[in-house]
């Protein structure tokens, strides 16, 4: 009898896995397309955000400026760190990529790594010192230096009645020269969400 009822039981429990499992789908969708879900940070905002931090950085004066003050070179920039000051857990990567990929791709900046990308070329400089040929071996003292330095971070105000919510957010990005810490360039963009549970 008890076989019976551990055998009926295990029935009932694979059968309610499965049709837990039929009423799961999944589709794919247009990475453009919003989906807004909890109302909480998501792939739209920080493609938002990267969009707006594009046409701001690219549409700055200092660039112009910069090439008039050094016959024309091209600016050298480094990425540095994006504060996320938010109430959420908020990977400010995503965004940061897009602005750093449109520097490269606008032929207007040079761009230089920064934190564990810079130590890790360090490390294989290093390495080829002892392990490489001295013909192909790269050599030391031969960094680009950065002349400007990106950096910024995410701030978020929440207001919440009942059932209704507001998730304000609002993303500083900020440009400042390496030699004399002038801030030479400073652009932000601003999300608001109204949630309704």
């Amino acid at each position: 009898m008890k076989r019976h009822l551990v055998f009926v039981m295990a029935i009932i429990f694979t059968a309610s896995l499965l049709t837990g499992c039929a009423t799961h789908s999944v589709e794919r969708v247009d990475t453009k397309e919003a989906i807004d879900l909890s109302g909480r940070w998501n792939d739209t905002d920080s493609r938002l955000v990267a969009e707006e931090m594009v046409n701001q950085v690219l549409g700055g004066a200092w660039i112009g400026n910069h090439q008039e003050e050094n016959n024309g070179q091209k600016p050298v920039v480094v990425v540095g760190l994006v504060y996320n000051k938010s109430h959420e857990h908020i990977s400010a990567e995503t965004f940061v990529k897009d602005v750093e990929r449109a520097f490269i791709n606008s032929g207007r900046v040079r761009l230089v790594q920064a934190g564990d990308k810079r130590e890790e070329l360090r490390r294989e400089r290093a390495a080829q010192q002892e392990f490489a040929s001295m013909e192909t071996a790269k050599a030391w003292g031969k960094e680009l230096g950065a002349d400007f330095m990106l950096n910024g971070d995410i701030n978020s105000i929440v207001d919440t009645y009942k059932k209704e919510r507001v998730n304000f957010y609002k993303v500083n990005m900020e440009l400042s020269n390496l030699e004399t810490n002038e801030v030479v360039w400073i652009g932000d963009k601003e999300i608001k969400k109204y949630i309704n549970k």
